[in-house]
Formats: structure tokens, C-alpha cells, sequence
């Protein structure tokens, strides 16, 4: 839970600190719409990926299951800095599937926190093994992170990209290539 108290203090610490007014006008009510913002950009904080990855539907087929894709947005937990990006999350059912918004949805999850995106990667692999049980998971994360492109080394455009395998994915070869030919159709 966001403390908006805090929140607004900071902000208006933060503002006096870099020499700013924060009685001008376009400041008067910065500290409350920041704290009204990390409510919700850090609204994963509070939340369980296996509420939304707990409703399952029993399957005969067990072919892999890909979202590609899927649209995030997080914050760096280093900078205090966007990074956003695509996901895409396949799974091998074992048996049983869950509805493709609940893997955004278990993407937004970790996404609304502070993060690195190498975490994030694993955490959304390893509640998809948890909840799921499938046979496996290959997850890829590819971002732009503004703490690299606005400001440090000023490399706008550049992605960082980072996948994590579980199961037969991480034991097959073809199945990690079939994945990535599918991304990238």
C-alpha cells in the first residue's frame, strides 16, 4: 500500500531540493498527483499472480501456448526511471490452461513494482511453473530503459532483452527455436 503522505512529502522535499517553488502554480499540487501516480504504477506491489493464474481449464492438447507481445511498463528499481517494453510468455500445458489475459495480467503484476528486469523475467517464469504445472515456460522480455537512454550513457533505442526457461524449454533446444521463430514473425 502506497503511503501518500510520505509520497507527497518526498515529492515536495525532492522539489525544494533541486531549487524549485512549490508554491508556483504549476507545482502547487505536483506532490499529490505523483503520489496518485506510484499508486498506481506500483499497484503490483500489493497484488498475487496466482490470483489470476489460479483459474484453470482442462485441456487434451498440450502444444505450446504463446502470448507475444504483451505491452509493460515498470520502473527501475536503480533510477526511479521507466522501462517499458514487449513481453511474450509460452507455456507447454500439462493438462491445463489458463485464459491468455491472465498472462498479461501476471505480467502487469510485476511490472506495477519496482523492478529489474532480469527479476521480473524470472518472476513471471517461476508463478507460471507454480500455478500452472506445466511442462514448461520460456519467458522474454525485450525493453528500453530510460535510466540508459535519457540520461548516464545516452543510448536512446537500445533494448535489453532477457529470457528465462523452465522445464522441457529449458532442456529443448528445438522447442526454445520454434519459440523464438514465433516472436519474431
Amino acid at each position: 500500500m502506497v503511503d501518500q503522505k510520505k509520497v507527497q512529502e518526498a515529492i515536495k522535499l525532492l522539489l525544494e531540493g533541486i531549487g524549485e517553488d512549490t508554491d508556483r502554480e504549476g507545482l502547487k499540487e505536483t506532490p499529490e498527483r505523483i503520489g496518485r501516480m506510484y499508486e498506481e504504477i506500483c499497484g503490483g506491489m500489493d497484488q498475487d499472480a496466482g490470483e489470476h493464474l489460479s483459474k484453470v481449464f482442462s485441456v487434451d492438447n498440450n502444444e505450446m501456448v504463446l502470448e507475444k507481445d504483451i505491452t509493460f511498463y515498470s520502473m527501475c528499481e536503480h533510477h526511479l526511471m521507466p522501462f517499458y517494453g514487449k513481453a511474450h510468455v509460452a507455456y507447454i500445458p500439462n493438462g491445463k490452461v489458463v485464459g491468455l489475459s491472465k498472462l498479461a495480467r501476471t505480467v502487469e503484476v510485476y511490472a506495477r513494482r519496482l523492478q529489474i528486469q532480469e527479476r521480473m523475467t524470472a518472476q513471471i517464469a517461476d508463478d507460471i511453473m507454480k500455478y500452472l504445472a506445466p511442462q514448461g515456460v520460456m519467458v522474454m522480455l525485450e525493453a528500453e530503459h530510460m535510466c540508459m537512454t535519457m540520461r548516464g550513457i545516452k543510448k536512446p533505442g537500445s533494448q535489453t532483452v532477457t529470457m528465462v526457461t523452465r522445464g522441457v524449454f529449458a532442456e529443448n533446444k528445438e522447442l526454445q527455436d520454434r519459440f523464438l521463430q514465433l516472436v519474431n514473425r
